[in-house]
């Protein structure tokens, strides 16, 4: 999937994902980018890392990092990005729900509590990581009704199965919640900031 050209000064960007969530942000920031699936089992990697005691968040990062390291040994003249978020319930590591049945089981179990979303990003080049970051946000669900939750999950249908939260912030998904603290754009799945100034300073962006 092409989302762009080269940058001006001909630095290839890759986005190590065909996430919509993730493509739909760089693009709105005008950066010129290439999206290539990068090949990685998730939940293989994921029963690794936990079997080696691994937090949430080092799992967002582990995962960040090899997206961008596969797709940059296969691209090794581009900057190549990385991605991927982590819920963390009290420590624990929360998966994506496999089906509408179980984002109703996730979305009750998780209102009225609050809980953290990890989102890593890394840079890779060459086929080794040369930048990364982990942007933690803290969000508290309200505690919805059943009716808001029904009509909630027939409105959105298998669309909540693309988030590990079962929500999009930038969506109807915003009403789930009481509070939320920490980085929009990393709620979302890429935390877009310290990125965009890793693009400028390596020529990927104008300054």
């Amino acid at each position: 999937m092409t989302a762009g050209a080269a940058s001006p000064a001909g630095v290839q960007v890759i986005l190590a994902s065909t996430s919509a969530s993730r493509n739909a942000l760089l693009r709105a920031a005008g950066v010129s980018f290439d999206a290539i699936a990068p090949g990685v089992d998730e939940d293989a990697a994921k029963a690794a890392l936990q079997g080696e005691g691994a937090t949430p968040r080092d799992i967002a990062d582990a995962l960040a990092e090899l997206k961008a390291v596969r797709v940059s040994r296969r691209n090794p003249d581009a900057l190549v990005i990385g991605a991927d978020s982590t819920l963390d319930l009290d420590g624990a590591l929360i998966g994506k729900a496999a089906d509408v049945d179980e984002a109703r089981q996730r979305l009750r179990a998780l209102r009225g509590r609050s809980y953290k979303l990890h989102s890593g990003v890394v840079a890779a080049r060459d086929g080794q990581p040369i930048w990364r970051e982990v942007s933690t946000s803290t969000l508290k669900m309200r505690d919805i009704s059943d009716a808001f939750l029904e009509d909630y999950l027939a409105r959105q249908g298998e669309a909540v199965l693309s988030s590990v939260g079962c929500f999009h912030l930038e969506g109807e998904g915003v009403q789930l919640f009481e509070r939320v603290d920490g980085d929009y754009f990393g709620i979302l799945g890429l935390p877009l900031i310290g990125l965009l100034d890793l693009l400028r300073r390596h020529g990927a962006l104008p300054i």
